[in-house]
């Protein structure tokens, strides 16, 4: 069938390169249709073959990773991954990235970038229990800092507190490769019935097509394109395509949804989200093997004059695209009437293969529905070696051990990467629901499946300086800490969900990062029987040429059977053992301590057994499940000495401790022994009485143990005194680490 001529511009070599189209992909345009595309089909093939849509550079390294499990009963591929959690139920889960819109825009990017991973979730049918979010920012005293963090955080709250989804948790830290290219990443879970999931797609030929949500605006559009471009100066002033949120519209949204999913009338559905309503027509009837004719006259807008092209492309926010069985539309537009929600048929399943758009009849494009997705380029990238000199030029001989270890410690904890983040959790409603377990603030954050005894505990982590001195270190370390905080929480892994952020895919650098990270999170999935069941490809953050640190972030969901057994970081009482799990090697390359206090990122991250990692986390959740000890934290950014004044002030008051490290058979420097970053260790608490079978299980695990201290007086006076064979390494107040660790955020945040 032939389109319609419109007023539209001339197809030319420089309107192709616009849309960020190569030569080669606009030929391979030119087959699929058997003719030249309209200037709206031009847009059409330019958004469903952007990096951000097609994942052209990702997906042939995305293969290898692990996606099947027996709990998995949908992987990657639809809007979010669901694993079985027993009882009629099923978590769903998924985690998206906003970078670009978020530092273009940083109030209302942040803020769509939660309303869109919601969207992901109950589009399948589920509730939204839980958010949590990964940001990146630059370096602290950069200029634009304090004014990116303000923005992100505010919009977070503003919509995931008016919305009602409890921010449970996250991470925050800053490193100059962010400062013209921040990183928002959005986590989101849900319960659903595992009898009661929806998937996108438009099956059964005559059934109808319905909008429902916002109106439709020129906010968004070349969104996904914008979002598969290098960032420079000019793209930051592209304020007109940065999304605006409306979480009141979203409530009523999913409660609608929700009413509809009762019933037995809805086919399949499909958040309108990037490319908008060109993505969710193609890809449902894509993947269902059928074609869509849509009337976009019938589109209700907020905006006069809008032409095919923006109608097709905009990603304004709050919008879904539903199949509802024919003979039922009215049952559906009922329910959407009854949520004050603007709805409209605008169209019906065909059985050719082709989305058929028309505006008041006139055909505006016409194109094969499921070719845009499965015959969308996919490159082998050149794969250039990403390890850089600093890793191996790194002599720790000629790193001195600091005098005073004190204040080291001090440094560390009132440093940005490892303060307090209570500013930034405050402004969140992590209780709505009354759900919240274990709030933020702890290794994970644990939330209740309602009418269970079930729990979730999620937990999210990237060590990014590990990742750019070492991809496939970086990216297995990022799945083992994550794993592990969920671990001690008491909580076995179920799955997880990744945002990998990188620069430019056209880099053989870069994409030497991202092979080797893929390669290193598809290993200690493996090895620790965590299948990858959704996730996010994030490349092109880079400005004018500096590319971010390689940041595969990762987000672990695990299960505990009893809610109640749910374990915190924080010592709980005087008398208990303190008892360190795992084995401390003289490792301070790439650490915090380097980078902080010696200004060196030099040197390979630690060395990860992946065996031994597993055996730790089993043994943290069996002895969890028993009640054998009363806190749990795992050791990473800062090391033992870190974990241990946490231990000592995290928790609702302050306790001190009284620590006396083993001496190991080989002498180890002090600093590595205090801040060294060895994997796969935690620090728990116990009573005297839980020594002999924590004992005979860390024996059984193969997991070695120390008892190495005592949890002491609490109050003002109380002390973190830890001595080594070489004597008293830190002697200082607890209430002096606190002081430091707690007021340095309000103090970069310009507070006093």
């Amino acid at each position: 069938m032939s389109v319609a001529p419109l007023r539209e511009p001339a197809i030319t070599p420089a309107l192709v390169a616009e849309h960020g189209l190569s030569e080669k992909e606009f030929q391979l345009c030119l087959e699929i249709l058997g003719r030249a595309p309209s200037y709206t089909e031009l847009g059409i093939f330019s958004a469903m073959w952007s990096e951000h849509c097609s994942y052209k550079s990702s997906r042939i390294h995305l293969r290898n990773l692990p996606t099947a499990g027996p709990r998995v009963v949908h992987g990657p591929g639809e809007n979010a991954g669901v694993v079985d959690i027993g009882e009629g139920r099923v978590a769903v889960f998924k985690m998206e990235s906003h970078n670009h819109p978020s530092f273009i825009e940083p109030f209302q990017g942040a803020a769509t970038g939660v309303g869109g991973i919601l969207r992901d979730v109950f589009t399948m049918g589920a509730r939204p229990v839980a958010a949590m979010n990964s940001l990146r920012f630059g370096a602290a005293d950069h200029p634009r800092t304090r004014y990116l963090v303000g923005g992100v955080v505010s919009g977070i709250g503003s919509y995931g507190n008016s919305f009602g989804v409890p921010t449970v948790g996250g991470e925050v830290s800053f490193h100059p490769c962010y400062n013209g290219n921040i990183l928002v990443n959005a986590f989101a879970l849900g319960i659903a019935r595992k009898d009661g999931i929806f998937l996108g797609q438009a099956s059964g030929v005559g059934n109808s097509v319905i909008y429902v949500g916002s109106r439709t605006g020129r906010d968004g559009i070349h969104g996904a394109t914008m979002a598969s471009d290098i960032f420079d100066s000019e793209k930051e002033a592209r304020r007109p395509t940065v999304q605006v949120g409306d979480p009141f519209m979203e409530k009523l949204l999913l409660e609608a949804c929700l009413e509809l999913m009762k019933g037995d009338a809805l086919v399949g559905i499909q958040d309108l989200g990037a490319a908008g309503l060109t993505c969710s027509t193609l890809e449902m009837a894509g993947r269902a093997g059928t074609g869509v004719a849509v009337e976009i006259a019938k589109v209700p807008r907020r905006e006069q004059g809008m032409s095919p092209y923006e109608v097709l492309l905009s990603e304004s926010q709050e919008r879904m695209l539903m199949c509802v069985k024919r003979g039922r539309e009215e049952e559906a537009l009922r329910i959407f009437r009854k949520w004050d929600l603007d709805a409209e048929v605008i169209g019906e399943v065909t059985g050719d293969g082709f989305a058929r758009i028309a505006e008041s009849g006139r055909i505006v494009a016409n194109v094969p529905a499921a070719p845009l997705s499965d015959r969308s380029p996919i490159y082998q990238r050149p794969i250039g070696d990403p390890i850089p000199p600093a890793r191996d030029r790194f002599d720790p001989a000629r790193v001195p051990v600091p005098p005073d270890l004190n204040a080291v410690l001090l440094s560390l904890l009132g440093s940005p990467n490892l303060c307090s983040k209570e500013w930034v959790y405050r402004q969140y409603d992590h209780t709505v629901g009354a759900s919240t377990v274990v709030v933020p603030g702890s290794d994970a954050a644990v939330v209740r499946v309602r009418g269970t005894g079930l729990a979730f505990a999620l937990s999210s982590d990237c060590n990014s300086r590990y990742v750019f001195l070492d991809p496939a270190a970086g990216g297995a370390l990022a799945v083992a800490e994550s794993a592990r905080n969920v671990a001690c929480a008491g909580a076995m892994p179920l799955a997880l969900t990744d945002c990998l952020n990188f620069g430019s895919p056209e880099n053989p650098a870069i994409m030497g990062q991202f092979a080797r990270a893929v390669e290193g999170i598809s290993r200690a999935c493996r090895a620790l029987d965590v299948p990858v069941i959704s996730g996010n490809v994030s490349f092109y953050n880079e400005t004018d040429g500096q590319a971010i640190h390689p940041t595969p972030t990762v987000v672990v969901v695990g299960l505990l059977e009893e809610a109640r057994r749910a374990t915190t970081q924080w010592f709980k009482r005087e008398g208990d053992r303190i008892v360190l799990l795992g084995i401390t090697r003289d490792e301070i390359g790439a650490s915090e301590y380097l980078a902080l206090i010696h200004g060196r990122e030099e040197g390979p991250p630690p060395a990860l057994d992946l065996a031994a990692e597993a055996g730790l986390q089993r043994l943290l959740v069996e002895s969890a499940s028993l009640g054998l000890f009363s806190s749990a934290h795992d050791l990473s950014d800062g090391g033992l000495a870190v974990a241990l004044a946490e231990g000592c002030f995290t928790g609702p008051g302050l306790l001190g401790a009284d620590v006396s490290l083993p001496e190991p058979g080989k002498p180890l420097r002090p600093d590595a022994l205090l801040f060294g970053e060895s994997a796969s260790r935690a620090i728990v608490s116990a009573p005297a009485s839980s020594l002999r079978s924590l004992e005979y299980m860390a024996l059984a695990h193969k997991v070695p143990m120390a008892v190495i201290g005592e949890v002491r007086r609490s109050g003002a006076d109380a002390r973190l005194s830890i001595r080594s064979g070489e004597g008293m390494l830190v002697d200082t107040l607890v209430a002096d680490l606190r002081n430091v660790w707690e007021n340095a955020f309000p103090r970069l945040m310009g507070g006093s």
